[in-house]
């Protein structure tokens, strides 16, 4: 993660220089996540001059096509996807720079293959053997890529070059698997070439909660138990599972947000001070983090979790089908699209405050906040006033689609008597800093190309998170729920969510 300081509203950007020379090779190349996503975010590196001039792009996937094919395909793509206008001149350049090679991802020949490439690639555009393999491919074939990788000696580094290897989610399907899959790709990578990727921390409002509570004195010091009386962490999707049944009837909305992108969130918000933003010092902090969740027991999971799945409804001012009624998706399908939870953090930080993570499909809007309740003062000072009830003050930190801090508090109301409204003060990202537009998959490529894993997961990350959800999937899967779905399309989930805050004498910020 590369620091900058802002200077009125220019960033300062003179220190961040382009990667060194490498060449990106992406398996599933073929497949949305490279059309939509990664290529865009490629193309806005060349737009921005981090993209080494000593550069290749080496596509492999199952489907044939010649070269020339490849990059006709990706030439149509990018016009289609990309984040700002398209510059001829550059795209043309970036695209002199890409390859192709069609192979099956567990035959060995196709490796042998792509070994006699890279030594070309490395001879026509000065790559220098440095090579990055980002999979871009369904989680079954993680192992296979990544052991017939190691046994072609493709990730073998030395002191003259390097190799790394970015991983998509999911990373495992619950503890054991997750376990597992460290030690498979442990034994052919080392820790420091492994990159888990979560595209949530590509977000610059993400990032920037670390910015925000650790380089401003005023709420550094109230960070605490003493000030704080809980958190909201809330990620919401007006969308279905837009055709993806078959994924989702397997995944489930705490093995797609929660293990991951919500706890994210939670660790940003709830570490404590790295002692400086190198990798393993922000990655330490985040394992303590996890490490003081307290367990859920599964008579806590009856009573600080709840699951939901929606029906029918209105979103948007559209009908939409219920869950059970989406392609590829059961008729008495028991998978949730909704998840909320009450986990508390057992340190002298967070000691009495709780946190509270909803996420679900279908709900009234779409919107990832971060939002901080302050504790009340006491009212004696307001009992012989019209004042009968204080506003709490909220901290809101707004990672998407409205990035920005919004922070709430009270002020007297105007006139001859003494009453208090509630004022917020409002920061938007895009009025200060401007915006630009990105698929939030530019800084953590980068970062990978510079040897920067600030970003990514640790092995003890993944599987420290997976702990403290497993417990839940296992009492959600012995006690199948017969009230589904229990939601509208277009509502904000459940009322036994409302009914978790509801017994701490709080409610959800809606």
């Amino acid at each position: 993660m590369t620091v900058a300081t802002a200077v009125n509203s220019d960033l300062a950007t003179a220190s961040v220089h382009p990667a060194g020379p490498c060449a990106i090779v992406i398996f599933g190349a073929a497949g949305d996540l490279t059309k939509r996503l990664l290529m865009p975010a490629l193309y806005n590196l060349a737009h921005t001059n981090l993209l080494p001039k000593d550069f290749a792009i080496v596509g492999v996937a199952h489907t044939s096509m010649s070269q020339d094919d490849f990059r006709h395909k990706l030439r149509q793509e990018i016009q289609e996807f990309a984040t700002v206008s398209v510059d001829n001149q550059l795209w043309q350049q970036l695209e002199q720079r890409l390859y192709y090679l069609s192979g099956e991802f567990q035959d060995p020949n196709t490796y042998r293959q792509l070994q006699n490439l890279l030594q070309q690639v490395d001879q026509e555009c000065g790559t220098q053997n440095n090579y990055l393999y980002y999979l871009a491919t369904s989680s079954n074939f993680f192992c296979d890529i990544i052991s017939q990788l190691g046994a072609t000696g493709l990730v073998q580094e030395t002191e003259e070059y390097w190799r790394r290897v970015i991983i998509e989610k999911p990373f495992g399907h619950d503890l054991e698997s997750a376990r597992a899959l460290n030690k498979n790709i442990g034994s052919v990578l080392k820790e420091s070439q492994i990159y888990r990727i979560d595209h949530y921390l590509g977000k610059e409002t993400v990032q920037n909660i670390l910015m925000f509570r650790f380089g401003n004195s005023l709420f550094e010091s109230v960070w605490n138990r003493h000030y704080i009386d809980h958190v909201q962490i809330t990620v919401a999707e007006t969308v279905g599972v837009e055709g993806r049944g078959n994924f989702y009837e397997g995944t489930g909305a705490v093995r797609d947000m929660v293990q991951n992108h919500l706890f994210q969130l939670l660790s940003m918000t709830a570490i404590e001070p790295p002692v400086s933003f190198d990798a393993d010092a922000v990655r330490d902090e985040k394992s303590k983090l996890l490490k003081a969740i307290q367990p859920l027991t599964p008579e806590d999971v009856l009573t600080h979790t709840v699951r939901g799945q929606y029906g029918e409804g209105i979103v948007k001012g559209k009908s939409v089908p219920a869950y059970r009624f989406e392609p590829r998706v059961a008729s008495g399908s028991n998978t949730e699209t909704y998840a909320a939870l009450k986990l508390t953090i057992d340190n002298w930080r967070w000691a009495g405050v709780p946190f509270y993570l909803r996420t679900g499909k279908r709900l009234s809007k779409r919107t990832t906040e971060i939002a901080v309740q302050f504790k009340q003062v006491p009212s004696l000072v307001f009992r012989q006033t019209s004042v009968d009830q204080l506003t709490p003050n909220f901290l809101v930190l707004r990672i998407q689609p409205d990035e920005g801090i919004n922070f709430q508090f009270g002020a007297k109301i105007p006139g001859p008597t003494v009453q208090m409204g509630s004022v917020n003060m409002d920061f938007c990202y895009a009025d200060y800093f401007g915006t630009t537009p990105s698929t939030g998959y530019e800084t953590l490529l980068y970062d990978c190309m510079i040897g920067d894993a600030t970003l990514f997961q640790r092995s003890d990350n993944v599987e420290l998170g997976w702990s403290v959800v497993t417990p839940i999937l296992d009492v959600w899967s012995a006690l199948p729920t017969r009230e589904f779905p229990n939601y509208a399309a277009g509502s904000w989930g459940p009322k036994e969510a409302d009914e978790l805050l509801r017994r701490d004498g709080r409610q959800w910020r809606e």
